[in-house]
This record gives structure tokens, C-alpha cells and sequence, in this order.
């Protein structure tokens, strides 16, 4: 099986200076980012979230595969190297073993969301507060459907 860097190793590279953001929060781009070396921070609100700096991380997929902005802001907290997708949804309609890669890094992501909210739940269940909320939380993460597979 490919790695994700060897999927996209016909892209353009491009090198992000120590404080360039790669993505911005709320914009339309059809950017996919591949990480090649570097690290970046990725930010909600000015807040950051998680940094990332495994080589092979896919940067603004979310974006790409619902149709909608990024949902958070990536900054270089290095300098950065990344193969760039400039039309990330055609680049995922060409190289399906891509979207594997994908849906297995988003599975990772649902399942550690997942227990981090069942724990919540657990702990909190009893709250009247917005932590009591976990619950409705929980459920409408877990069955979640978009129009298009109803």
C-alpha cells in the first residue's frame, strides 16, 4: 500500500516560512496540504488545538470533502515543506487510495471524540448545566447523517 506521501508525490512543493498560515479559518479554499517536514499549530479561534509534524498528515481535508470553509486556521510554528492539492476535491476523485488514507485518520479522530465525550458523560451526567448537554452531544455525533447519504 502507498503512503500518503508517495500518493502525492507528483504535487508541487511549497515552503512555508515560521508564522505563515497554510490555512485560514472561514475561507473557501480547495487547498489539500500534504506535510512533507515542519510542524504547524492549528488553531480555533485563536486558540490552538493541536500541533501537528508527522510527515504524510493531510491539512484541510475537512474543508475539501463537506464543501465548507476551514474550520480552523494552520500556521507554520516552523519552516514548513508541503506537496500542495491547488483543487483538493480533484485530487481525491483521482487518487482514491487517498481517501482511504482519509477515512481512516478521520475514524482515528471520531473514536478518540467519541470516548473523550463518554467520559464526559459519565462525569457529568448528573450537571444541569451545558456539561449535562454531553449526552444530546454524544447522540447527534454518533448518528449523524448528511442529506446526501439519507
Amino acid at each position: 500500500m502507498n503512503t500518503t506521501l508517495d500518493m502525492c508525490a507528483a504535487l508541487p512543493e511549497r515552503l512555508f516560512a515560521e508564522g505563515e498560515t497554510l490555512l485560514h479559518e472561514g475561507d473557501n479554499s480547495p487547498l489539500l496540504l500534504f506535510l512533507i517536514d515542519g510542524a504547524v499549530e492549528i488553531l480555533k479561534q485563536d486558540t490552538q488545538i493541536n500541533t501537528v509534524s508527522v510527515p504524510g498528515s493531510i491539512l484541510g481535508e475537512v474543508s475539501v470533502l463537506l464543501g465548507r470553509p476551514h474550520m480552523a486556521t494552520v500556521r507554520a510554528l516552523q519552516p514548513t515543506t508541503c506537496r500542495v492539492a491547488e483543487d483538493g476535491d480533484a485530487f481525491l476523485r483521482d487518487h482514491p487510495e487517498a481517501n482511504y488514507h482519509i477515512a481512516r485518520m478521520l475514524a482515528g479522530r471520531l473514536s478518540g471524540v467519541t470516548s473523550y465525550l463518554a467520559d464526559l458523560k459519565t462525569q457529568f451526567e448528573s450537571n444541569e448545566d451545558h456539561l449535562g448537554m454531553v449526552d444530546e452531544v454524544l447522540e447527534s455525533l454518533l448518528h449523524h447523517q448528511s442529506k446526501k447519504q439519507a
